[in-house]
């Protein structure tokens, strides 16, 4: 056994065991050994039977016997139950849903058994409703023998492990503690240098493994996190820092530009430039004369201004002559993530740059346009592909907006100086390195980049996922703007929030619905969420509520065109309700939507609940948000009234990490980043000690010569995320 094995050749797996692991991802004993535990039970807080009582959520061993399945009286719902005994007495359990627990658990089996204590009405008998359960070798030590061997050091604190139908965190532990056993931790390199270990008070690899598996106590878990998050976030800040580096490696264009036309066209603006705005406009023109590459993400809430930042940048960038020329411009390629997006940026930046007579393109996979057009000088035109890149690649068009067509081989640049990115959280280093572009001399010159977001994302997080980029807040929205009136809408206050929705309407503006789902669940699926959809809520607005306006649907299974078509039609005023789940277009700007309602807020992130809340902030008039909740919690409600006294959506997404956990954050899955390394960026310090130890050692050893199992490691980490692309 080595620990690149395949774990098929080194245990005996039923295909129900194959597809569970498949599932996880995991295949080889590293994958094993990196499958760590999201939390710690007690058996030193087992309870017997005899002691249980209503409410209680315990921990029971015992025998199970009786198991069977049947259905509801009334319900006709799937359903096992069994009885579990122990010395002191036996409870009944019963899962809804879930019949094939029966099949699955032997008769006169050990067993775990975790849950809340219910009592019946009628005849007052204690019972366990919907229980974890999990089959046992042995029971732990004060129910019988000892679950975790016969050394007479019973550990107390068992493993609970992420499962698969099929895999319990029993067979992880057994799994792993055989790896254990082998020898094979011996030889295994550590990649985080002794001396990082020391500074930081960090556990060694074969030690943080035991621990992280197999804890005798609490401390020892908990230090066995630090430290794979803490190698996580690190490796993390080296592929940044790295790809910062090489990017920077190539010269750039030195902008120096003319403050007084730049602040002529800063006060062209439809609204007066925020004192941020003028901050970031400031700090990115520092960046541009600095004569290597920028690489800066401007984070700001919706409707915070950062389309007009960008417009003002790259006013410095168009109106630059390139180096030893007399005449002509640099160019400015503005990426955005939907057609719709691309479209509405083409046509504020004629706005912005009509006055000068500078050249506009649009690139989109529908089709090309120009601004102006020899016909109509104040308008644009559509124009052949060809003809857009045939212009592009001259200089003619120093300002081409699209989608990811830019960044495609048949689009060539003639002095590309400045690339903005919207919304782009996927934008890498293989997109980076395709903008590097030669001039006429044959010098490779790398644009500058400019990488936004209205996402809002904490400070540890951006520092982590975006640790190449210099990172610059926009915190104020533009004056004039009027701040959102947020409601917590209980279940019997619906029919008062309509009517005032239909006033809104009457006063010829539009609402936004957005459903946790697209379609209703199906009541014969195992554990479905009861939440409501997209499609059943839009009919019954319809019928019952909003009968004499369109009502139109957006969801992510939707085509394209077809999102396009609907998005469309609402911003034109076709469509009056807009039902939609969260994939509502980031950053489509509809002035005339003032009103939007969120079904089943407490599914969603507070940062979330913020963005979609932007949807209706992008006017003067007055806005509405109305979070639907159906919830008794006092606990989700607290959480909820966050939004009501929070200043923007920073604090949200700080408060979200706080209290309800990293994986609120729209999942850690979106960023690329572990679980546990998640749990960390509550830790400003360990996340800025990462990055601070990273940046030292590209600028020591940027090859890892001295390193070799750190290389060898980031070449394993762009193999995984090869795997996932």
């Amino acid at each position: 056994m080595n620990i690149n094995s395949l774990i098929t050749d080194n245990a005996r797996l039923i295909p129900p065991q194959k597809a569970a692991l498949k599932k996880l991802g995991i295949e080889t004993v590293r994958d094993l050994l990196y499958h760590f535990p999201t939390r710690y039970g007690d058996t030193s807080e087992t309870r017997n039977i005899v002691t249980l009582g209503k409410g209680d959520t315990a921990v029971v061993f015992g025998k199970i016997t009786k198991l069977k399945t049947s259905k509801g009286f009334k319900t006709h719902i799937a359903m096992a139950d069994a009885w579990v005994e122990d010395d002191t007495g036996k409870i009944h359990c019963v899962w809804f849903n879930q019949p094939y627990l029966a099949k699955m658990t032997p008769e006169d089996a050990l067993v775990r058994i975790e849950g809340k204590v219910s009592e019946r009405k009628k005849t007052q008998e204690l019972y366990f409703s919907n229980p974890k359960i999990e089959v046992v070798n042995k029971l732990p030590t004060g129910v019988g023998d000892s679950l975790f061997g016969d050394d007479g050091k019973a550990h107390t604190l068992y493993p609970v492990y992420p499962e698969s139908r099929g895999i319990t965190s029993n067979w992880f532990y057994h799994k792993i503690t055989d790896i254990f056993r082998s020898g094979l931790l011996d030889e295994i390199a550590d990649p985080i240098p002794e001396e990082i270990l020391k500074k930081y008070s960090l556990p060694g690899l074969k030690n943080a493994l035991i621990w992280i598996h197999t804890p005798m106590k609490k401390e020892d878990a908990d230090a066995a996190r630090k430290r794979f998050a803490f190698e996580e976030v690190f490796l993390i800040q080296l592929e940044k820092q790295l790809a910062r580096k090489m990017y920077e490696q190539n010269p750039a264009f030195i902008i120096e530009p003319n403050e007084k036309y730049l602040q002529e066209f800063i006060k062209r603006f439809p609204f007066e430039a925020t004192p941020a705005q003028q901050k970031s406009i400031a700090t990115i023109i520092e960046d541009f004369q600095k004569g290597h590459a920028m690489s800066r993400l401007l984070e700001g809430d919706v409707g915070s201004g950062k389309t007009a930042v960008a417009a003002a940048t790259a006013y410095t960038i168009v109106t630059t002559v390139p180096e030893g020329r007399k005449f002509g411009n640099l160019q400015t390629a503005y990426m955005c993530p939907t057609e719709i997006l691309a479209t509405q940026h083409f046509e504020s930046f004629i706005q912005y740059f009509s006055y000068l007579g500078i050249q506009v393109g649009l690139i989109t996979g529908s089709g090309c346009r120009k601004f102006p057009s020899k016909l109509n000088p104040k308008g644009w035109t559509d124009i052949s592909r060809s003809q857009l890149l045939k212009w592009v690649e001259n200089g003619e068009i120093p300002i081409l907006i699209g989608t990811h067509a830019l960044i495609q081989k048949a689009v060539k640049f003639k002095n590309l100086a400045y690339v903005i990115i919207d919304e782009q959280h996927r934008f890498g280093l293989k997109q980076r390195a395709s903008l590097v572009q030669k001039d006429a001399d044959g010098l490779a010159r790398a644009p500058h980049l400019l990488s936004m977001t209205a996402t809002p994302i904490p400070r540890t997080l951006a520092l982590t996922i975006y640790g190449d980029l210099d990172l610059t807040l926009l915190d104020q929205m533009p004056h004039g703007r009027k701040p959102i009136i947020t409601e917590i809408v209980k279940v019997n206050e619906r029919d008062a929030v309509y009517v005032k929705i239909h006033e809104e309407l009457k006063a010829g503006r539009q609402a936004y619905v957005i459903c946790p789902r697209i379609n209703e669940p199906d009541p014969d699926k195992e554990m479905a969420i009861n939440a409501k959809s997209v499609k059943e809520e839009a009919k019954r607005l319809k019928e019952k509520v909003f009968q004499e306006y369109e009502i139109g649907i957006l969801h992510s299974k939707m085509k394209p065109a077809e999102k396009d078509r609907v998005m469309l039609d609402f911003k034109a005023g076709k469509i009056h309700i807009l039902c939609a789940t969260s994939v509502v277009e980031v950053g489509v700007n509809v002035p005339n939507a003032t009103v939007i309602i969120i079904e089943g807020a407490e599914r969603f992130g507070l940062a979330q609940l913020h963005q979609l809340r932007g949807r209706v902030i992008r006017s003067n008039h007055q806005a509405y948000c109305y979070i639907f909740a159906e919830t008794k919690s006092d606990k989700t409600v607290e959480r909820l009234q966050a939004l009501k006294t929070a200043k923007n959506g920073f604090e949200l997404a700080e408060y979200d990490l706080k209290f309800r956990g990293s994986g609120e954050l729209s999942g850690g899955k979106q960023w690329g980043v572990s679980d546990i390394a998640m749990e960390a960026l509550q830790n400003i310090k360990m996340v800025e000690a990462a990055r601070t130890e990273a940046q030292k050692m590209i600028e020591d050893d940027s090859t890892f010569k001295k390193y070799p199992e750190i290389r060898k490691q980031l070449e394993l980490r762009k193999e995984d995320a090869k795997h996932w692309e």
